[in-house]
């Protein structure tokens, strides 16, 4: 593990402060009633990196009561692991048959459920052993997947996100991510801080923080440049893979095939 830091003055309450819209003010009186206020960037503050298996097609990611889970995709290659955090070590794992590409997980209860990309079809785990319990399907394609402590939150590469009950795995409603006017489409691996959803928008290095109830990106991250230039030696992917611990307030990202796991800080664009 080592530590390293680009940018001095971030501060992880901007998580918190991402988690709530700002509230009026009379005093804007130089902004038009009708003028949208641009929406805010952040870019971030390396806190410490981590090992992580530069073999690992990063489709799903989420740290819980200590315990950090990642799902990995590709034909013949995908998985659902338990990690060491420290280490990067594999400390158990369950593989998926060859004819599914493993995509989003997302820790319920006792249960770890994960997606796949184009069979329709999840599978749900003991959280503990990372025995198969059982599976269900859903209509579109299988991407993100996240919760917000009562419906399930799916992506499935559109603007589009789904909810799910968490117990019939059915789906019971969604909502139209924009940015401002436009649609906000690719939307890829997911997880849900403080009332918002972080998104990793496809082939980019931008993360969307979305407002679940209206779906509006209430924000911006840009991690453009994350990964060093030295650490694309070897082939690397894009930017996916999110996971929060809510006991410490820690954020951490990877991306596909990246050696590996950082944890940052947030802090306003100038």
């Amino acid at each position: 593990m080592s530590s390293i830091r680009f940018v001095a003055q971030a501060s992880f309450t901007l998580l918190l402060l991402l988690a709530v819209p700002a509230a009026g003010s009379c005093a804007e009186g130089s902004q038009s009633k009708n003028e949208t206020p641009p929406v805010p960037v952040y870019i971030y503050e390396v806190v410490n990196r981590y090992p992580h298996d530069a073999g690992a097609f990063t489709q799903g990611l989420v740290f819980d009561n200590g315990i950090l889970y990642e799902g990995t995709g590709l034909y013949g290659r995908s998985s659902l692991r338990e990690v060491d955090l420290e280490t990067g070590h594999i400390k158990q794992i369950c593989e998926l048959p060859a004819q599914y590409f493993g995509e989003g997980i997302t820790v319920f209860g006792d249960r770890l459920i994960q997606l796949t990309w184009k069979s329709g079809t999840g599978f749900i785990y003991d959280r503990d052993s990372l025995e198969r319990k059982g599976d269900f399907t859903y209509a579109t394609e299988g991407w993100g997947l996240t919760h917000d402590g009562e419906r399930l939150i799916m992506s499935d590469g559109t603007a589009t996100l789904y909810f799910l009950d968490p117990v019939t795995l059915s789906t019971v409603g969604h909502i139209e991510v924009y940015d401002q006017d436009t649609p906000v489409d690719r939307l890829n691996e997911l997880e849900y801080i403080n009332g918002r959803v972080y998104a990793n928008v496809w082939q980019t290095d931008d993360i969307a923080v979305i407002d679940p109830v209206s779906g509006q990106v209430m924000a911006w991250l840009d991690l453009s440049g994350l990964l060093p230039p030295q650490d694309h030696s070897t082939p690397v992917d894009v930017l996916n893979g999110i996971a929060y611990d809510a006991a410490t307030g820690r954020l951490f990202v990877t991306g596909k095939l990246w050696p590996w796991l950082f944890e940052i800080r947030l802090v306003i664009r100038e």
